[in-house]
């Protein structure tokens, strides 16, 4: 008589779970065999159509039905004691590397390489790349970052994230910004097309013809913007540029809170003057290096990716109408920014980095110190 084989019984999220460690890409071959074989199974399919779908030797669906029946959706990455490649160094090389990767650099550089961290270690490139994969360490890439120094931090930050996650009724939000020095560059020369195996390519050097700045105000829940451009950015030209908003607006009985930096146009006293005569605006500012909590920065990376940085322009007026054009476009399908960060999440991510810079801030402070003595001659 047959022997018959057990039956594999799936919910609805183990399925999807071993669904997705199929399509993964990051998922090992050897647990995305595994999960192919239980949703066979799991289909009424017998160990012998299985193995010959897979390729696979017949008692190997059989093993992993009794190891799913026995011990649950975590044995599939489950490997057991004595299997696979043995480590060819110890712990404690592995140790060092990574904490030769964290705790130093290497002579007359910034930050470690494979080959100079190899070099160092008498270990193989390869072993080293390996190591930083497994911990996730990438010396070659670096963030710039500043944290506020605001005395009224979380006073602006929480007026500001409110108006995102929770605007007032019969009001419009705008995020308002200026971007500064667009510069006009004109290539040297024309330069190649995008075909296949090659991506476009333009001249490193440049002619400039003249610059100028953008003034913008993102409207949050549509992702509207409004813009205007102006050779520059004095309060002469954001009052203009407030005029401007004031008739896009007209027709709307609504107040308008407008999100701003603190750069000194913003608060001129004769902006000021405006403001208080037309009490329809209401300004919201964020604190002092800050800039990523106005979300028209957010939109200007768009701008400059999208239309400034490849473009050739030979005049600053091909630069204004390359500027309406992306306007133009953007407002004929315009996507919001969803701002979901709350209050909370981002003091708790700011103090983090506040005792890390506390744990490295005296002897930094020190060096700097010692170099600004050395600078005046008193050392």
């Amino acid at each position: 008589m047959a022997k018959i084989a057990p039956a594999v019984t799936l919910s609805d999220s183990d399925r999807v779970q071993l669904q997705q460690w199929v399509r993964a890409h990051f998922t090992p071959q050897q647990v995305a065999l595994r999960s192919r074989i239980l949703l066979l199974a799991a289909e009424g399919k017998e160990n012998l159509e299985i193995a010959a779908e897979l390729k696979v030797n017949r008692h190997t669906p059989a093993l992993w039905r009794q190891r799913f029946i026995r011990e649950g959706l975590d044995a599939v990455w489950e490997i057991q004691s004595g299997r696979g490649r043995k480590p060819h160094y110890p712990p404690g090389k592995v140790a060092a590397i990574v904490e030769a990767t964290l705790q130093t650099k290497p002579k007359g550089a910034t930050h470690w390489s494979c080959r100079t961290m190899a070099r160092s270690q008498q270990v193989s490139k390869n072993t080293v790349n390996r190591i930083w994969q497994e911990h996730n360490l990438k010396p070659h890439l670096s963030r710039t970052f500043k944290l506020s120094r605001d005395p009224k931090f979380l006073e602006k930050l929480t007026d500001v994230v409110g108006l995102y996650l929770n605007p007032p009724d019969k009001t419009l939000v705008l995020c308002v910004d200026e971007k500064s020095q667009i510069q006009a560059l004109d290539r040297t020369q024309p330069g190649l097309p995008l075909k296949k195996g090659r991506c476009g390519t333009f001249t490193h050097d440049y002619v400039r013809h003249g610059t100028t700045t953008l003034f913008a105000a993102l409207e949050i829940l549509e992702g509207k913007v409004i813009g205007q451009c102006y050779p520059r950015h004095r309060h002469q030209e954001f009052l203009k540029f407030l005029r401007c908003l004031d008739d896009e607006f007209a027709d709307q009985e609504l107040n308008l809170h407008l999100v701003m930096d603190n750069y000194g146009t913003h608060k001129h006293p004769k902006v000021q003057a405006w403001l208080w005569r037309h009490p329809r605006f209401v300004l919201h500012f964020i604190p002092t290096s800050s800039s990523w909590l106005n979300q028209v920065e957010r939109w200007f990376g768009e701008l400059t990716q999208k239309a400034v940085r490849r473009g050739v322009f030979i005049s600053v007026e091909e630069l204004h109408q390359a500027i309406v054009a992306f306007l133009d476009a953007w407002n004929e399908a315009p996507r919001p920014f969803v701002w979901t960060a709350t209050v909370e999440k981002i003091m708790e991510k700011i103090g983090r980095a506040r005792n890390q810079l506390d744990k490295i801030k005296p002897g930094w402070a020190l060096r700097k110190k010692r170099k600004k003595r050395k600078r005046g001659g008193y050392v």
